[in-house]
């Protein structure tokens, strides 16, 4: 393999690294879909199996100039040598150890393109259990519930335009890599809901996750009934809006101890996901 030698934070061939903010990324070949950085093995290898392209690799040198049986460093350099083609830029280790996030890069970034994401239509058809985010802006918990919706058998998700993106860094890192595993396009939040009227278009049941003196619980046998069923999460302060729980079918809470009125939006998430996923016997 053949690897470029860089000393210097500043060379410009490391500028989608540590030069340019996730906007900037995701524009970076606008029209056209950008780039975005993934770091450590495991997130990086999820993303390349999910047929993302590399564009280059960023590691330290102290990890391929040594035979370590590190299990690692094993994997970086397998990683590596799949990609013999791809740019593999190297940094001296005490350099790197001064670059924002070194503790959880494990030595290993890369930077890949995105590809363009699918049709709302396309993106649900045969989904019978879909995740819709409305304006949840923390990366943290975007990555989280994608995890979660992996993990517990949903088929997709929607974000309203106004959520945090999925790959940036800390959300994809949040989620490990399960981000490039699950299908996820954007859906337009114009503040009225009318989303919520193109998903029952779409033949879906809409379950607005909220508190509400009316709201049914999780358990709910009519849910688990449904078809389809489009699950809706709310940002961690706000909720959703009142006309998204206006127009939903079911308003649909989670049971909890008495004192206690909510749950982390991430870990409510997970509690939906394993109650209304669907009857795939």
């Amino acid at each position: 393999m053949q690897y470029i030698k860089i000393v210097d934070m500043e060379d410009t061939r490391l500028t989608p690294y540590f030069s340019l903010n996730e906007s900037q990324l995701y524009h970076y070949y606008e029209p056209d879909a950008g780039l975005f950085i993934a770091e450590s093995a495991k997130v990086i290898r999820r993303a390349l199996d999910a047929g993302y392209e590399p564009v280059s690799f960023l590691v330290e040198e102290e990890i391929i100039e040594c035979d370590s049986d590190c299990a690692s460093d094993m994997e970086i350099c397998s990683i590596l040598e799949e990609y013999d083609g791809t740019p593999i830029y190297t940094l001296p280790r005490d350099i790197m150890a001064h670059t924002p996030g070194y503790a959880v890069t494990r030595g290993l970034l890369c930077c890949l393109r995105r590809k363009t994401l699918p049709s709302i239509e396309r993106l649900c058809d045969n989904a019978a259990r879909i995740v819709v985010l409305e304006s949840v802006d923390n990366p943290t918990n975007v990555g989280a519930i994608f995890r979660s919706a992996a993990a517990l058998f949903m088929d997709a998700l929607l974000l309203t335009d106004d959520c945090s993106d999925p790959f940036y860094r800390r959300a994809a890192r949040v989620s490990m890599g399960t981000v490039f595993q699950i299908p996820y396009a954007y859906i337009e939040n114009d503040g009225s809901s009318h989303y919520v009227d193109r998903l029952h278009k779409m033949g879906y049941k809409v379950a607005a996750m909220a508190l509400s003196d009316d709201a049914v619980s999780v358990t709910d046998s009519r849910l688990k009934e449904c078809d389809k069923l489009a699950i809706l999460m709310g940002s961690e302060g706000d909720g959703l809006c009142a006309a998204t729980i206006e127009k939903a079918d079911f308003v649909v809470k989670i049971p909890m101890t008495e004192g206690i009125d909510s749950l982390n939006v991430s870990a409510a998430a997970a509690i939906a996901f394993w109650e209304l996923r669907a009857d795939r016997t």
